[in-house]
């Protein structure tokens, strides 16, 4: 019985090559949507700013938008996760609200100049971003309301939680897309930790917890005074 003749042509790929080619096309994709939009993606653009050629993109994704996704679902689950993580060592109250607007910053310091576009297509039903940014909220919701149970308050009416959500949102929106890379100085974040602050405190918190948050230091001086 004869030998089969070598097959030609590139080698196969390992997985951790895979991965990192897969990891090449979505950072490209995310520096794509940065200066577009989700509207402005392509394959053309993507595989330009990743170097590679049209059938090594193909061979990991279908279209442009499927690299987006994967982008959305990281941005998701770090966002969620994260309050997750600041909510679970919340021992009181007050500790609540700024640990979840530390996780908020956080969140979005890692996103650079994509966070631009990324709040400029929240609320745009025909951006994918809108749908990840409804799941995020609704996970947000259910952890928070939990925990404010548990911590012996009463459980927030829909429109007080969802306006302390879309506080942390509009403030880490503002600091960020007036900086430079999406990037704002300490004395900025300082200054809108502060505004988080007093805005989920005035939503979500009880007389008690105001009159304690009162007791921190600056917490409640002018922006103009610091």
């Amino acid at each position: 019985m004869s030998t089969p003749p070598a097959r030609r042509g590139r080698p196969p790929q390992t997985e951790q090559q895979a991965d990192q080619v897969r990891a090449r096309i979505v950072l490209a994709t995310a520096e794509v949507f940065a200066e577009q939009g989700s509207r402005g993606l392509s394959v053309a653009r993507i595989i330009e700013k990743a170097g590679l050629a049209r059938p090594t993109f193909y061979r990991y994704f279908a279209n442009a938008t499927e690299p987006l996704h994967a982008l959305l679902t990281v941005s998701n689950d770090d966002l969620v996760g994260g309050i997750r993580d600041a909510l679970d060592r919340t021992e009181q109250p007050v500790e609540l609200g700024i640990n979840m607007i530390e996780a908020y910053l956080h969140w979005a310091g890692g996103h650079g100049p994509m966070l631009a576009p990324l709040f400029a297509e929240l609320h745009d039903p025909g951006s994918p971003v809108s749908a990840y940014r409804e799941r995020a909220i609704d996970a947000i919701r259910i952890l928070v309301r939990t925990k404010i149970t548990a911590l012996g308050r009463p459980t927030p009416t829909d429109l007080d939680l969802d306006t302390a959500l879309q506080t942390c949102e509009f403030v880490v929106y503002r600091i960020s897309a007036a900086a430079p890379h999406g990037e704002p100085t300490p004395e900025t974040i300082h200054t809108a930790r502060s505004t988080m602050i007093r805005g989920v405190l005035a939503m979500l918190g009880i007389r008690e917890d105001i009159e304690y948050a009162l007791t921190i230091p600056d917490l409640f001086e002018p922006a103009t005074d610091r």
